[in-house]
């Protein structure tokens, strides 16, 4: 991987954290997204709005394409949240390179990954090395039935602190805890507390997150991007 292309979109990730700057990205599905509604869309997001995720779980060939193209005029950064090498694209600006750290299931360890290198090495794409840990959400996840891997339970935070730690000493560079489309609840704060004081990288947090109060509860626990769907709609 060439490591001059983990510049700009990590970069400010680190100086965000350092400040104290809070982030906010909108992620979108491309499995449920109409391109077409676009520009309606990006009239809706909210104005604290930082950067654009893009992906899913199960994704149709193209898709992805489509829908970053149609999200260009928001001038936001647009980075690609994969759930396989088949939703890459050059059309974004960066990739969140995950490596689902809370399964045991190489395939989305490393199997993915090796997939994606030759297509990353003549790519453009700012590649952020990220760790990726599903924690249960109270549902089963999407992520969960398609990696075929167990969330890593809300109250044993010590072993989630491990998983954390391990990520950190195999050279991630963010961290991202993931409650899961459609959870039912939250990264709880005493999660995101507790991880947040053990690691030094840059901090990301979804799934569940459907009001301001919740928003916050993160942001004051540590989380340095907060990550939101349709709930965003729902921030009272």
């Amino acid at each position: 991987m060439d490591t001059q292309k983990s510049s700009s979109i990590y970069s400010s990730l680190v100086q965000s954290k350092a400040e104290g700057k809070k982030l906010l990205a909108i992620l979108v599905d491309p499995d449920k997204f109409q391109p077409q509604h676009a520009t309606d869309f990006l009239k809706t997001i909210p104005d604290q709005t930082t950067h654009l995720f893009v992906g899913g779980s199960e994704v149709p060939q193209g898709a992805t394409e489509l829908t970053v193209k149609s999200l260009k005029p928001s001038g936001l950064p647009i980075v690609l949240f994969p759930g396989s090498h088949t939703q890459l694209t050059e059309a974004a600006d960066g990739l969140l390179f995950l490596s689902l750290y809370s399964g045991d299931n190489p395939e989305y360890l490393i199997g993915q990954q090796r997939k994606a290198a030759r297509y990353l090495k003549e790519s453009r794409l700012e590649v952020i090395p990220t760790a990726y840990l599903l924690i249960d959400g109270g549902n089963q996840s999407a992520v969960a039935r398609v990696t075929q891997t167990q969330a890593l339970p809300q109250d044993n935070i010590e072993d989630i602190v491990d998983v954390a730690l391990a990520a950190q000493y195999c050279g991630a560079r963010c961290l991202y805890l993931e409650a899961g489309s459609g959870a039912l609840v939250p990264v709880s704060a005493a999660i995101i507390q507790a991880v947040r004081k053990a690691i030094n990288l840059p901090l990301i947090v979804g799934g569940g997150i459907r009001s301001s109060a919740q928003m916050q509860a993160a942001y004051a626990a540590g989380a340095d991007m907060l990550v939101m769907g349709t709930a965003f709609e729902n921030q009272d």
